[in-house]
């Protein structure tokens, strides 16, 4: 039953990996017939919606957009930020969605950040006490660990309306600015469906991994 867990849960993240790296080199070679840039997109929407004051920087790496509401900056990467591609206005403006959420107080937003903190220590802990508890055969500490990912799923629950909505708040401004058409929408929709399913796939794992968690526990009492 373990190993039917684990085989589960790598399938699911593969799979969802898989189809999402598919949808996104499919869009990345359609260019958007306005010839925009990921850049100029993000500049777009982020001033039509008041975020004057909200940078966009280009980052390393591939698919690490991201919004950092601290600094009030989306950051895009390369491939995103500098070409004019169905995949580049897609995801500028999924981040954009971001920081219109943190201007209008999204309320699950504001949730997800005020128990950022508790989860980088669940995260931790959690990882600690379930070795301790396999190894020195404490069940309490091990429970301890179960409930602590169970905290972090709660965390990944709560990031599901946070990307669809962003994904929605996206596509609305694509569509509001003439960025893109309607066949060009339904692609844009494809690589930002592909994207969220990512995120239901960490669910679906992290509700395995708890489950196989708990068959050790009570196989342990």
């Amino acid at each position: 039953m373990y190993y039917l867990f684990i085989i589960i849960t790598f399938a699911i993240t593969l799979g969802a990996q898989a189809y999402l790296n598919s949808q996104y080199n499919k869009c990345a070679k359609i260019m958007n017939s306005k010839g925009i840039t990921g850049l100029e997109v993000a500049r777009m929407i982020l001033d039509k919606n008041g975020l004057k004051e909200v940078g966009v920087l280009q980052t390393s790496g591939v698919l690490s957009d991201h919004y950092d509401p601290k600094n009030k900056v989306v950051r895009l990467s390369d491939s995103i930020y500098a070409k004019s591609s169905i995949a580049s206005v897609s995801v500028a403006a999924h981040e954009c969605g971001h920081a219109i959420q943190d201007k209008t107080g999204y309320v699950f937003l504001r949730f997800r950040k005020s128990i950022t903190p508790l989860v980088n220590f669940a995260s931790m802990a959690g990882y600690i006490a379930i070795m301790i508890g396999i190894f020195a055969g404490a069940l309490r500490i091990f429970w301890f660990g179960i409930f602590c990912e169970a905290f972090i799923l709660l965390f990944q629950l709560i990031t599901l309306p946070v990307e669809f909505d962003a994904s929605r708040r996206g596509l609305y401004e694509l569509l509001d600015l003439g960025i893109v058409d309607s066949r060009e929408l339904s692609n844009c929709k494809g690589m930002l469906t592909a994207a969220a399913l990512t995120y239901v796939a960490a669910v679906a794992t992290s509700l395995l991994e708890i489950l196989r968690l708990v068959l050790m526990a009570r196989r342990r009492d």
